[in-house]
């Protein structure tokens, strides 16, 4: 079993109901690793992460924080190079419109699956790309028609330190 550290980029967006015109923020992401490995091709890759979320319409920015729970499989294609897939729980901190607290106006709770490529190198340094596809609405309103999902593609760096 290994522990280890990582952080990276994120690009994201949402999918969903009325998304015409919504741009791609930029944000970060980092956390806690293990890898456990299962047999000499296959690991489990529990994490715990915070990811830096959201999306912006006509120059206004929606800021969401999330404490994010990565389940990946991870299966070695070859030494090093892995693909990866597993469900991820996600926990909302804080939702803002620029300054203003919107955090009543989506769910605690998200729900989605991440699909990636990572290598990991003897050493313990590793490099990933993942995407999470957003399983669940976003949006807390009521009565509202819109269904929105989170939609996020990371890119990071991290180190087994044992």
């Amino acid at each position: 079993m290994k522990f280890g550290a990582k952080g990276g980029l994120n690009f994201a967006s949402v999918s969903g109901d009325n998304t015409e015109g919504i741009d791609v923020v930029t944000s970060f992401n980092f956390g806690i690793v293990s890898e456990i490995p299962i047999s000499e091709k296959f690991s489990f890759q529990p994490e715990l992460m915070y990811s830096g979320q959201g999306y912006s319409y006509n120059d206004d920015t929606i800021a969401l924080s999330y404490l994010n729970v990565p389940l990946m499989g991870k299966y070695y294609l070859i030494k090093g190079l892995s693909v990866e897939a597993g469900p991820q729980i996600g926990f909302l901190f804080s939702a803002k419109n620029d300054k203003t607290d919107v955090k009543d106006s989506y769910n605690t709770f998200d729900f989605g699956v991440n699909f990636g490529l990572g290598y990991k190198f003897n050493s313990g340094l590793n490099f990933a790309a993942r995407y999470n596809l957003g399983l669940t609405d976003i949006n807390n309103l009521e009565n509202s028609p819109s269904k929105n999902k989170n939609s996020v593609f990371q890119l990071s760096v991290g180190y087994f330190f044992f």
